[in-house]
């Protein structure tokens, strides 16, 4: 069980994610299975499991980055962290969106397997897998047991290099892995995955903190009665996807030159304050967290243009099939506003590995996300600015205006003029 402190109040409920965007803004495959959730904390699981289940069905699809211009694919890998009564089995729903094309060309690795049998069927799969186990241990269990470095697998084919295995009668190389996983499990199973912060894949494995409880009389609610066909629906939609980036070459996504600024403003300028409270080795978190925004923007740029290149596809338009792939504003800003809340939940566990030598139940003290806000604002800002600046963040406009009067009653501002203030030396 992961304990918070204040996790009912409105600042810790601002680390929700669904809460705090216009779910309209999603593709409508994601609007579609978002409807079979009801609290904000299944909301988050479902919208991100799902987003991890899509990304290992998106072939053919990169995007280029950093100085050396390195190709990233789709591949997320996420773990639920959450008690055994916080609800975590609405993630298995993202399995069902991918079994009828695991049916159709194998994708979908067991976590229950010893690494010879994960490797030899990720080298089947030509590199490709999924993996979808709503128990961490029983991944860290058998992996333990295996002897066999599991961390450093998953964490090379995050970064799409080489994984090798050489203590078998014919070693061999998988050049280009492109693996997703989605894992739910206990803190303790977590922490048996990703051992110490030090450990280069606690930066490269997305990590949503849920610390709510289900209430019992929710675990008899009979489900929707159109829930598996919204599932099926949204499953067929997929499929049709796949099949239409199989048949394409690869091909590049991109965001505009005016969000690549943007992404690397605003991670640059945004959490040095989070840095500071946290430590320098959590620097990796956030200039890791850029690929990951790209990688969510290329993926919903992918649902939402699903039809189209399924159209194009058949038309062998080769101008438009084997072209790029532009990012719209409303997918970046999507897929920043997911960052901005991952971020904030990798503090979190970052706070738990930290602290798991302490405590046997660690205790999260809520991230100070009002200190944060006031540190990313400018000497002097208008109230138009403050609020902008909060949304970016996933915080309410009511809470941002909430935030500058106690600022003002505490003498960190002042106010100039209406609607102008300055921060006080």
């Amino acid at each position: 069980m992961i304990q918070t402190v204040n996790s009912v109040s409105e600042e810790q409920a601002n680390l929700h994610i669904v809460e705090n965007m216009d779910v309209n803004n999603l593709p409508q495959l994601l609007q579609s299975v978002l409807s079979l959730a009801n609290t904000p904390a299944e909301k988050d699981m479902l919208l991100l499991s799902s987003l991890v289940a899509c990304s290992s069905v998106m072939p053919n699809l990169y995007v280029k980055y950093g100085v050396a211009a390195k190709r990233y694919y789709p591949n997320l890998q996420l773990f639920i962290v959450g008690s055994a009564a916080c609800g975590k089995g609405i993630a298995n729903l993202a399995l069902e969106l991918v079994k009828p094309i695991h049916e159709a060309m194998p994708l979908i690795i067991p976590g229950d397997a010893t690494y010879p049998a994960f490797y030899q069927t990720l080298a089947k799969q030509k590199g490709r897998g999924y993996i979808h186990e709503s128990e961490g241990s029983v991944i860290t269990d058998i992996w333990r047991s295996s002897k066999a470095n599991y961390n450093t697998a998953l964490r090379k084919a995050a970064e799409h290099e080489p994984i090798s295995r050489s203590r078998c009668k014919e070693a061999s190389v998988i050049q280009n892995p492109q693996v997703s996983m989605v894992l739910t499990g206990t803190f303790s199973q977590y922490h048996a995955l990703v051992p110490s912060i030090e450990n280069g894949y606690f930066s490269r494995l997305l990590t949503l903190i849920v610390d709510e409880h289900q209430a019992f009389s929710s675990r008899y609610v009979q489900p929707s009665e159109n829930s598996d066909e919204v599932i099926r629906a949204a499953a067929e939609q997929l499929y049709r996807l796949c099949e239409s980036l199989f048949a394409a070459k690869p091909r590049e996504f991109r965001l505009t030159p005016d969000q690549r600024t943007r992404l690397g403003n605003h991670l640059e300028t945004a959490y040095p304050t989070l840095i500071r409270m946290l430590g320098e080795d959590f620097h990796s978190v956030i200039l890791r967290m850029a690929v990951h925004i790209e990688r969510i923007a290329m993926i919903l740029s992918a649902l939402r243009q699903g039809s189209a290149l399924a159209v194009k596809s058949a038309s062998n338009d080769a101008s438009t099939i084997h072209g790029r792939l532009d990012c719209s504003d409303t997918d970046y800003a999507t897929a920043e506003l997911i960052g901005n809340k991952l971020i904030l939940h990798m503090a979190q566990a970052y706070q738990l590995i930290r602290g798991t030598h302490q405590v046997e139940t660690p205790i999260v003290k809520p991230l100070d996300q009002k200190q944060i806000l006031l540190s990313l604002l400018p000497d002097e800002f208008e109230s138009k600015t403050l609020v902008a600046e909060a949304q970016s963040q996933g915080i309410s406009r009511r809470t941002a205006i909430r935030w500058s009067d106690e600022w003002q009653s505490a003498g960190l501002i002042q106010k100039i003029k209406y609607g102008t203030y300055k921060k006080n030396a």
